[in-house]
C-alpha cells in the first residue's frame, strides 16, 4: 500500500491540494500500479473531506474505491459518517497497539478499548465499510508490553477486520527485531492478513520492509520519496527495487519503469526536493563521476550492477568535472555527436578539469561552449543571439520586458509581461517564436546557486533544466544579477534546440 497521500503528508511543509491529490492518486493507481493507496486522515479539515470526495468519486468511475484506504478514529462514530459522507468504503481505523499508548494517552484500560473497538468495527460494518485496524506504536508494545499486544490480537483476529496493520511508529526497529516480531505473529494467527509500516528513524526503513517480507508479511506502507513526518516512512522506490533484486520469489504489481517519473512529479508538487543521491530516483544515482569507472564501464561493464538505470526510465551519465578521465568526456561528446582529435580531446579536458577545481558544474550541453572557447572553433553555431532587453519591475505593476533577439540573422522585437522579470521575458520569447511556427523548450527545473557568505555583488550561477523532443538539456548561466544569469542560461537553450 502506498501511503503518500496520508502519511507521507506528514512531512513538515507539504500539503497537497484537492486536485493534486486526485492526480497522484490516479497515478498510483493506473501508472505505477500499486495495489491500494491510503489517501488522507478523516475530520482533519474541509480541504480534506473534498480532496477525498474528488478521488472516490474518480475511483468509483474507475473501479478503483475497494483500493482507496482512509485513517479513521475510534470516535463513537464520527469518522465512520465521515467516510460515508466522503464515499469512501475502506477505513484504517487507528487503536492502540502498546500499554504505554493505552494508559498514558488515552488512560483506558484494555477492555475499554477493546469495548470502543468493537462497537466502531460492527458500526462500520453495518453501514457497508471494511475495516483494517492500525497498532499504533506496535514495534514498542511488541518490546516493552507483548502481553497485551498478543492479548489485543487475540481479540481483533475474531472480529470481522480484513488486514491487521503493525507500524513501526516511531522507527526504532532493528531488522532483526522485525525479523523475530513478524515470524512469531504470522505462526500465531496463520489465516490473519498483516501488513508492516516502517519508518525510517535509523535509516533502516528499507532494511526492516525486507525483513518484514522475508518473514511471512503480507503487505507493505511505502511512501514516495520516502516522505512522511521527522525521518520519514520507508521509500516506495527503494523497497521494490530491493524486492525485485533480493527477494525474487515475492512478486508485486508495481511498475518500476514509472517510479522515477511518478517520484519527480510528487517532488514538484509537495515542493520536497529529492537529495541527489536518493537510491534509484536521486538525480546523481547512475552518474559515473571517476574516469576510471567511466572507462570500466566501456570494457565489458565492470562498474554496473543490477541497478541498471533503464529499469526506471532513466539513463547513466557521466559527470564532468576535476576529476573526469578521457572515458567521462568521450561518453558525452558521443552523446552530442562530437568527435575531437587527442590533442584536442585533452586541451578540452585539461579545462574541464580547471573548472573543477574552481567549484564550477560542468554540464553536458555546457560542452560545445567549452570546445568553442578552448579550441576557437565554431561547435556551437550561435544562431540565436539575444541583442537587447529592457526589464522593469514597479510596485503595484506587473513586470515587464521589452526584447529584442537575433535568429538566423533576422532581428525580431517583442513586450511583455510576467508574475517576475524572468517570467515576463520568456512570454516575450514565446511570442516571437510562435510567430515564427517554433516551439520553445518546456523548463522543467529552476536552481540558483550562491556561494555561503557571499555579498550582494556575488556571482549568480543559475542551472536550469528543459524538456525538448523527448530529451533534457541542463544550461547555466553566471552573472551578479539573478535575472540575468538565467536569461544567459536561456540563451545557451535557444541554441541546442
Amino acid at each position: 500500500m502506498d501511503t503518500t497521500l496520508r502519511d507521507g503528508e506528514q512531512t513538515s511543509g507539504v500539503s497537497f491540494s484537492a486536485s493534486e491529490k486526485l492526480t497522484i492518486a490516479q497515478l498510483l493507481l493506473t501508472e505505477l500500479k500499486v495495489d491500494r493507496i491510503e489517501i488522507a486522515s478523516a475530520r482533519v479539515s474541509e480541504g480534506e473531506f473534498q480532496a477525498v470526495k474528488k478521488i472516490t468519486s474518480w475511483a468509483s468511475k474507475a473501479g478503483f474505491l475497494d483500493r482507496v484506504e482512509v485513517l479513521t478514529f475510534v470516535d463513537g462514530g464520527t469518522s465512520v459518517q465521515w467516510m460515508l459522507d466522503a464515499g469512501a468504503k475502506v477505513m484504517n481505523l487507528l487503536t492502540k497497539g502498546s500499554l504505554n499508548h493505552l494508559q498514558h494517552q488515552l488512560k483506558k484500560t484494555p477492555e475499554q478499548h477493546f469495548s470502543e473497538i468493537q462497537a466502531t468495527i460492527e458500526l462500520a460494518n453495518a453501514k457497508g465499510l471494511s475495516v483494517n485496524v492500525y497498532l499504533e506504536d506496535w514495534s514498542n508494545g511488541m518490546r516493552n508490553s507483548k502481553d497485551y499486544v498478543l492479548q489485543y490480537l487475540d481479540f481483533i483476529t475474531q472480529l470481522p477486520v480484513k488486514r491487521i496493520l503493525l507500524p513501526d511508529t516511531l522507527g526504532v526497529l532493528t531488522h532483526w527485531e522485525t525479523a523475530d516480531y513478524i515470524k512469531e505473529l504470522v505462526s500465531r494467527y496463520p489465516t490473519t492478513h498483516f501488513d508492516f509500516h516502517a519508518h525510517n528513524d535509523y535509516d533502516l526503513g528499507t532494511a526492516n520492509a525486507l525483513e518484514a517480507v522475508r518473514n511471512g508479511i503480507h503487505g507493505l506502507h511505502l511512501t514516495v520519496n520516502g516522505m512522511g513526518e521527522r525521518a520519514g516512512n520507508a521509500p516506495l522506490a527503494s523497497v521494490i527495487a530491493v524486492l525485485n533484486d533480493y527477494q525474487k520469489d515475492v512478486k508485486t504489481s508495481v511498475c518500476e519503469k514509472s517510479l522515477y517519473s511518478v517520484s519527480k512529479l510528487v517532488e514538484t508538487f509537495s515542493g520536497f526536493r529529492i537529495p541527489v543521491n536518493k537510491p534509484v530516483v536521486g538525480e546523481n544515482v547512475f552518474t559515473q563521476t571517476a574516469g576510471i569507472h567511466a572507462d570500466g564501464d566501456k570494457k565489458n561493464n565492470l562498474y554496473f550492477n543490477e541497478l541498471m538505470p533503464e529499469r526506471f526510465g532513466r539513463e547513466r551519465k557521466y559527470a564532468l568535472g576535476k576529476t573526469s578521465g578521457k572515458a567521462n568526456i568521450e561518453n558525452n561528446l558521443a552523446a552530442l555527436g562530437i568527435q575531437l582529435s587527442d590533442t584536442d580531446l585533452k586541451k578540452v579536458t585539461q579545462r574541464i578539469i580547471e573548472l573543477g577545481d574552481r567549484k564550477e558544474v560542468v554540464t553536458q550541453n555546457d560542452l560545445p561552449y567549452i570546445i568553442s572557447d578552448v579550441l576557437d572553433s565554431d561547435a556551437i553555431e550561435e544562431r540565436v543571439q539575444v541583442l537587447n532587453y529592457v526589464l522593469t519591475h514597479s510596485k503595484d505593476l506587473r513586470p515587464s520586458v521589452t526584447l529584442k533577439i537575433s535568429v538566423d540573422g533576422e532581428i525580431f522585437e517583442e513586450h511583455a509581461q510576467g508574475d517576475g522579470q524572468y517570467d515576463a521575458f520568456m512570454h516575450a520569447l514565446a511570442i516571437i517564436f510562435e510567430k515564427n511556427g517554433q516551439k520553445l523548450a518546456q523548463l522543467t527545473d529552476y536552481a540558483v546557486r550562491i556561494p555561503p557568505g557571499g555579498e550582494s555583488d556575488a556571482l549568480c550561477e543559475t542551472i536550469i533544466t528543459w524538456s525538448f523532443g523527448g530529451k533534457e538539456l541542463i544550461t547555466r548561466g553566471l552573472d551578479s544579477d539573478q535575472t540575468v544569469s538565467a536569461i544567459k542560461a536561456t540563451q545557451k537553450m535557444l541554441n541546442l534546440i
